[in-house]
């Protein structure tokens, strides 16, 4: 199958603490480029900032701040002052440099005004015409290669949670419907002519040999990866048995293939690959030619139940909650929210887009945030495991309703919840339940403040040792995959190539 390359989810790179200098602000309409335009142009017309500020009715001090990029001029003004220079304002606000010099100095006007700058600790310099440009462009390489060892060697969890938040962001602008993945996902479900319930192994392998690939069961697959996929030999590597689906881990490896990714410049794009993998597997066991059926007859009957998603495909809940939010918003008119949540309250995953109020930090990302005790994500850890529980919850932004089961897993004991706004619940099973709770946080009184009466009686007689969340606070793996032994993967990959290969080995399918 032969599919153009786009960016399925129109990802923005995060502005790091130590972004580039020339990521940082650049846009047509950047104060410092229009300046150092305006000033070439002005120039070029021998005119002085006081003959040009006379003629548009400005100061030259106010002139020299828009030209240096420290004032935004109001678009009358721009006017004025393009029409004075013998041009148009779209000129002024043009992206491209009116000489190498010029871009040099936006360079280095950007970098010097970048945190990352501030934090090296280098004076600044001012760009003068007594500045050679063998100088400013020796300064402006020099910063540029520091900036850029600085991102090769580790990727902070400050950068890492706001790529995340901005991913929750466009997810959330989307309603977490992406149809170029829809579309590539139901062209494969056509060639392999699945029409009902779930794909089946051999379906999944048949998907493969339709692209080109086969699916090869290993016992020995490097322990800092899921799946490992060989170019070359046109083979996916997944492990014999593991505590995933093989299914949609198989789907997952061919979804880079199928999306034509390419290694990720950085851990944002890296994240952002993860979504649309997880996403094209989940198409393709959940089939929106039939997904949506089903959930269209299941709204009918007032009687939406993920337990229901789940046992028609084949699939875990939290798989069939992830296609939930997809499809729910752009084909059920239903806003909704997912979490998953481990049994000490911390957050791992989430999605909104019906206005409920994840914890979070002030940089907006929520991962390491511990939920509110009352919510139903908490609360169904006291219900029997694998049951699902049903709850309204009163929050400061309306009262919701969720539904939510906990499970044992090997990384310990998980929740996924699902809700909808209190307008919205006629249309799920589990309505009628009597549990209400009411959440006031983020005030601490609520839950996370214990009773003035427990404080005192206990003041200065307890010290807990914290379990530290390190996966939520140590610098993201270096590489151009995070967290894979390079090393390892080659070895495992010349192993198994076909000239190295022992009979016997074992193919699935």
């Amino acid at each position: 199958m032969t599919v153009s390359h786009t960016r399925v989810l129109p990802f923005r790179p995060v502005e790091r603490l130590d972004a580039a200098p020339e990521d940082a602000g650049a846009g047509a309409s950047d104060p410092v480029a229009v300046g150092r335009r305006l000033r070439h142009l002005r120039r070029e017309k021998g005119l002085t900032l006081a003959a040009l500020g006379e003629e548009v009715g400005l100061s030259a001090s106010a002139l020299s701040l828009i030209e240096n990029g420290r004032r935004e001029a109001r678009v009358s003004v721009l006017s004025s002052l393009a029409q004075a220079l013998g041009t148009d304002v779209q000129s002024l606000l043009s992206s491209a440099p009116p000489s190498r010099r010029s871009a040099l100095e936006v360079r280095w006007e950007r970098a010097q005004r970048s945190p990352g700058f501030q934090s090296l600790g280098i004076p600044p310099v001012r760009v003068g015409p007594g500045l050679p440009d063998d100088a400013l462009e020796a300064l402006v390489g020099m910063y540029e290669s520091v900036v850029g060892l600085q991102q090769q060697r580790a990727a902070t969890p400050e950068y890492a949670r706001l790529a995340n938040a901005e991913l929750r962001r466009l997810m959330r602008e989307a309603d977490n419907y992406f149809p170029e993945i829809e579309a590539r996902a139901a062209e494969l479900v056509r060639v392999v002519e699945h029409t009902h319930g779930p794909v089946t192994r051999e379906g999944v392998n048949r998907i493969a040999r339709h692209i080109g690939f086969s699916i090869e069961q290993v016992s020995d697959l490097p322990a800092s990866t899921r799946t490992v996929t060989d170019l070359e030999n046109r083979r996916v590597y997944v492990p014999v048995r593991g505590g995933h689906d093989l299914r949609a881990t198989a789907l997952q490896a061919l979804g880079h293939v199928v999306l034509e990714h390419e290694p990720p410049h950085d851990y944002a794009e890296f994240l952002a690959q993860r979504v649309e993998i997880n996403y094209f597997a989940a198409a393709v066991l959940l089939p929106e030619s039939s997904a949506v059926p089903f959930l269209q007859r299941a709204k009918e009957a007032r009687d939406i139940a993920l337990e229901d998603l789940r046992d028609a495909y084949a699939v875990s809940y939290e798989t069939a909650a992830h296609r939930f939010c997809n499809l729910a918003t752009r084909h059920l008119d239903l806003p909704v929210h997912f979490m998953r949540t481990s049994a000490d309250g911390v957050v791992y995953k989430a999605y909104e887009n019906d206005g409920i109020r994840f914890p979070m930090d002030a940089s907006g990302g929520i991962e390491g945030a511990r939920v509110c005790r009352h919510w139903t994500a908490r609360v169904v850890f006291d219900q029997p495991p694998g049951e699902a529980y049903a709850q309204y919850t009163d929050t400061g932004r309306g009262t919701f309703w969720c539904t939510a089961v906990a499970e044992q897993t090997p990384q310990g004991r998980f929740s996924v919840s699902l809700g909808v706004p209190f307008d919205q619940v006629r249309w799920m099973r589990g309505r009628d339940t009597t549990a209400r709770r009411t959440s006031r946080c983020p005030d601490p009184r609520c839950c996370t403040q214990p009773p003035p009466k427990l404080a005192r009686e206990w003041e200065g007689r307890v010290w807990p040792s914290a379990r530290a969340h390190s996966h939520l606070l140590a610098v993201m793996p270096p590489g151009v995959f995070p967290g894979v032994d390079d090393t390892e993967v080659l070895r495992f990959v010349s192993e198994h190539a076909p000239e190295h290969e022992v009979q016997g080995s074992g193919r699935e399918g």
